[in-house]
């Protein structure tokens, strides 16, 4: 596995584990496969509504807690102060854990403070039900304003990237920042799967092309939370670590002209980043 050091000092996985959609029985099963795999760094959201499941998997999983790295996340619906203290104690509830390693802003709400919104999470911090704060979809502006107005170090920006939403700007922003940009949906959904780059890479290294997009990122710095439900995929996805792509091929993956948005459900958002 490979890390990353956030600010606090805590090593974060560069790989975690996806649950979005994950949930009930079958999801707490899939997390607690995914921990006997290896994956250490779970994420979700109150949004997803799974914690339930997540907290159960992880459970089950008998892994000591210190060997976990958690994420959930706060909606946007619920930023205000109080409602984000709230919102994260029901996490903590319904995840069977003390605290979370990271909390995360879902998405902007411009019609709530921000500065509220990290109040109530350095708050988080400071009663130990938190590690590391950050925020998700984000783009630069809005990661500066956080910045300006966070009492605590930004610590990440999940935010969608992968081969066909290669978002250099942001990357190069955050870095500059030493803000650990985080990918998620890193497969477009599976999109990038029959690409004809990726392909021909995954043949040459007798690798999936999922692997190559994975591989990837973390060639950019960038952690990565892909989502599987079955064993083979959780167990390819995270054989990553003992082989490297060729600066030749990363500047092909570079190259690729398809740019494809798979999650946009707030329009605008994302036009002052392009």
């Amino acid at each position: 596995m490979q890390y990353h050091t956030l600010p606090s000092g805590q090593a974060i996985p560069m790989l975690g584990f996806g649950t979005y959609r994950l949930s009930g029985t079958s999801g707490a099963a899939a997390v607690a496969q995914a921990i006997e795999l290896g994956y250490t760094h779970i994420d979700t959201a109150s949004n997803y509504e799974n914690e339930e499941a997540v907290g159960q998997g992880i459970k089950d999983s008998g892994k000591a807690r210190a060997e976990l790295f958690i994420t959930t996340k706060v909606g946007r619906d619920n930023l205000s102060y109080d409602d984000a203290l709230q919102t994260c104690e029901k996490s903590l509830k319904a995840l069977q854990l003390e605290y979370v390693d990271l909390l995360l802003i879902h998405w902007p709400n411009l019609e709530i403070p921000l500065e509220d919104t990290l109040a109530a999470f350095a708050r988080l911090v400071q009663q130990g039900q938190v590690k590391n704060i950050g925020i998700s979809n984000f783009i630069r502006p809005r990661v500066d304003k956080a910045i300006q107005l966070s009492r605590l170090p930004i610590a990440v920006n999940q935010v969608e990237y992968h081969p066909y939403l290669n978002q250099e700007a942001l990357r190069q922003h955050c870095q500059q920042r030493q803000i650990l940009l985080i990918a998620y949906s890193p497969l477009a959904i599976g999109a990038v799967l029959q690409d004809e780059t990726l392909l021909g890479i995954a043949a040459n290294h007798a690798k999936t092309p999922a692997q190559i997009a994975l591989r990837w990122l973390l060639h950019k710095d960038i952690a990565a939370v892909p989502k599987a439900s079955s064993t083979a995929h959780m167990a390819a996805n995270i054989a990553l670590f003992d082989w490297q792509l060729s600066a030749a091929e990363i500047t092909r993956m570079d190259a690729i002209p398809t740019v494809k948005r798979v999650i946009d459900w707030w329009p605008g958002n994302f036009e002052q980043d392009t």
